[in-house]
């Protein structure tokens, strides 16, 4: 348990608790001579500054909403995660994981212009626009030949490794699959992969997926279309639906359902597979519930039997067919 306290103390010593909530776009004014600063609480909304952070203690109070204590307990109250959780936040924040998801995905991109097939299958399934891939950062996996990339790079196995790139018997855990980086506070934290071919059609690496995709450039909407998949998406992004962001797949994580529910006059259309087996549908229906309890409008969307919005839109549909479909939804 010792080991474990010191463990922790050398986490906040390593990530100063005001360097963090400015990394984080958060801005304070010295108050006097002593290592304090104040500003508005990100917690709660506010006029009047009333959040104070003590720079050589390495520890914060808001005298608004009566919250306060360490760097952890920041994390947990802003991400809306666990001790644990929180913990594992900030250890990835030290690691070079990031760095390294960052120098995977850009390979991926690279490729993604160099084997046919990537661009071929993403034509297939309605995303054309090569700024619009460029934008979302896609890429392809061709499969073996990711590790000699990166450890010319200088990344060891042990690492590769641990980041779940590379599976215990040395093969790349992507093969054949299309790839979308999955951004927070933009940095990649996950990388999603869809297969071209027969293989199971989703991949995340073994860790966290985030928050809501694009969420930075979504937040602010006040209608948000909320879809299962980023082909979904990259299909609305092209049809300049912008207000769309996904969950990578049908449950929300604690920290995407907050995020949801930043702003209550929010409406929020669930635009979920209309799958045959009922199971978008039934999954849709849960979360509607979820978000009507937390005080949110919410309207799920019916596309035609059998649709996704990007099967909807590869099978010939246009713009006005889904905002059709959005005028048409249902509310709960």
């Amino acid at each position: 348990m010792a080991a474990m306290g010191e463990d922790l103390e050398r986490l906040k010593q390593r990530i100063p608790l005001l360097q963090y909530l400015q990394r984080h776009h958060w801005t304070g004014r010295r108050t006097g001579a002593r290592p304090e600063f104040v500003g508005l609480c990100p917690l709660h909304e506010e006029t009047h500054p009333s959040f104070y952070v003590n720079a050589r203690k390495n520890l914060f109070y808001c005298h608004g909403c009566g919250r306060g204590g360490d760097l952890i307990r920041w994390v947990e109250l802003s991400q809306h995660l666990s001790f644990r959780q929180s913990v594992a936040h900030l250890q990835e924040e030290l690691a070079p994981s990031s760095r390294l998801l960052e120098h995977a995905s850009g390979f991926y991109q690279l490729e993604l212009h160099r084997h046919p097939e990537g661009i071929h299958y993403l034509a297939q399934r309605g995303v054309h626009d090569p700024a619009l891939i460029e934008e979302l950062g896609i890429g392809y996996a061709r499969g073996g030949n990711l590790r000699p990339h990166l450890s010319t790079l200088g990344y060891s196995l042990e690492l590769l490794l641990q980041a779940g790139l590379i599976g215990q018997q040395g093969q790349d855990a992507f093969c054949r699959r299309v790839i979308f980086p999955c951004r927070q506070h933009h940095r990649i934290v996950n990388l999603y992969g869809r297969s071209i071919g027969a293989a199971f059609p989703h991949r995340l690496l073994p860790r966290s997926k985030g928050g809501l995709f694009a969420w930075e450039s979504v937040r602010h909407s006040p209608d948000v279309i909320l879809v299962e998949g980023l082909l979904d998406l990259a299909v609305l992004w092209q049809e300049g639906l912008r207000n769309t962001t996904c969950a990578v797949g049908t449950h929300l994580t604690r920290l995407q359902l907050a995020q949801l529910c930043e702003t209550r006059d929010r409406c929020v259309y669930l635009a979920f597979d209309q799958d045959h087996n009922q199971a978008g549908q039934r999954a849709a229906q849960a979360l509607a519930q979820r978000l009507h309890q937390n005080r949110l409008s919410v309207r799920i969307v019916h596309l035609p039997a059998g649709h996704d919005p990007n099967s909807y839109f590869a099978a010939g549909a246009t713009k006005s067919d889904f905002v059709r479909c959005l005028n048409q939804a249902q509310s709960l």
